[in-house]
């Protein structure tokens, strides 16, 4: 694996390698399993190109170097976009998409690229949504960004943008998936919600800078959005709509599908309703998504929120990260248990005084404790860092 950062020259072969005409995410992928970087792939001769099993026409474009000219105007299209190039030997490269079975092999990016080491759901639907299936998405998506996941969707207008806004609301993070250029607004009312997301989360493409957005592209980048994901919602769809397609490559992914559950006269909910029938999660608030995440990413999300709490005192350990570990069987540690005791029901106790009521114990050990404790349910916290025992 690469180091974050590579050399313009390093990088220029890689956007010419992403450039030749025919040669797609597999293909390339199979060329660097066998020749290991671009430049090799760059100087080997046609007959070698050949027998990796390139075609003709296409081994000719990779042996003549055609695309070089095309790959300097990108860097400088990705300069003046203030995007990126992140390849699959990246280090920031997301290990979930790694794992999928035509990996894109190079993302162009905008904006805080450290979301994409972050755990990610995507949230999908409709373009022309009900009411109903907008105010879901957003709540959704608020509600699932507070509680530490990033909001993954494609930015297009309906649910996607539903999503997005619902996310960044909330202060929560969330990523866009372009099926056009990382350079490239589209839909045009996304203006704003694209200067955000470059400024507050993060847009990510494998379509080259500047290319328009065919309808061709949307089945394409609908795998990166379920690839980057530990699970994939389901707000408003009908049958076979581009959501639907989402749903099925996660579950040719091995990840998780969630579906909200709509009105049965409604054509948009034939979509959802299906999933459910087939055995997606039905979803009516929050928690049903992040109860049935696996145990993994669970714990990720508790271990995100405890580093926030000691990282900023006042960071709020708020309500709506309760209950990922609502597994009952699970026990306390002394220093939770001690916790609990000390706290009551009907008189909230500030964080400074159950410091002195739990002796021997660090306050970070206390903060995780209490963190772990809000988590299954048992401990509220109230504003100015007081907590109370949940009846």
């Amino acid at each position: 694996m690469q180091s974050a950062s590579i050399s313009r020259e390093e990088e220029l072969h890689w956007l010419a390698l992403k450039l030749v005409p025919g040669l797609g995410a597999r293909t390339t992928g199979k060329l660097l399993d066998r020749f290991r970087t671009p430049q090799a792939i760059f100087r080997a001769s046609r007959t070698e190109l050949e027998a990796a099993g390139l075609s003709g026409t296409v081994a000719q474009s990779v042996a003549s170097g055609c695309t070089f000219e095309d790959a300097a105007q990108q860097q400088e299209r990705m300069m003046q976009a203030g995007a990126i190039a992140i390849t699959i030997g990246d280090a920031r490269y997301p290990r979930p998409l790694r794992e999928i079975f035509d990996p894109p092999v190079l993302l162009f990016a905008r904006g805080r690229v450290e979301l994409l080491d972050t755990l990610c759901l995507a949230v999908v639907g409709t373009r022309r949504p009900t009411p109903y299936g907008i105010a879901v998405a957003e709540r959704l998506a608020g509600d699932l960004a507070h509680a530490g996941l990033t909001i993954v969707s494609g930015m297009a207008r309906g649910i996607d943008t539903a999503a997005h806004k619902g996310a960044l609301a909330r202060g929560g993070d969330t990523i866009a998936v372009l099926g056009c250029g990382a350079d490239v607004i589209y839909p045009m009312e996304n203006r704003k919600l694209a200067a955000d997301l470059v400024l507050k989360g993060l847009i990510i493409s494998e379509f080259p800078m500047g290319a328009v957005a065919f309808p061709q592209n949307f089945p394409i980048r609908n795998r990166i959005i379920s690839g980057l994901s530990v699970g994939t919602l389901i707000v408003e769809g009908a049958q076979y709509s581009g959501s639907a397609i989402t749903a099925k490559l996660a579950i040719d992914q091995g990840r998780e599908v969630f579906a909200v559950p709509g009105n049965i006269t409604s054509k948009l909910s034939w979509g959802p309703n299906l999933l459910i029938k087939q055995g997606a999660r039905l979803i009516q608030d929050w928690n049903d998504v992040v109860a049935d995440l696996p145990p993994e990413s669970r714990r990720r999300l508790i271990e995100k929120g405890r580093k926030l709490l000691l990282a900023d005192g006042s960071a709020s350990l708020n309500g709506d990260q309760a209950s990922l570990l609502s597994d009952s069987s699970q026990e306390l540690d002394a220093t939770a248990r001690r916790a609990l005791e000390a706290l009551q029901v009907d008189t909230a106790t500030h964080l400074d005084d159950l410091i002195e009521k739990v002796e021997d114990t660090s306050p970070s050990e206390l903060i995780a404790a209490l963190f772990e404790l809000e988590m299954l349910g048992l401990v509220k916290q109230l504003p100015g860092k007081n907590f109370v025992k949940v009846w």
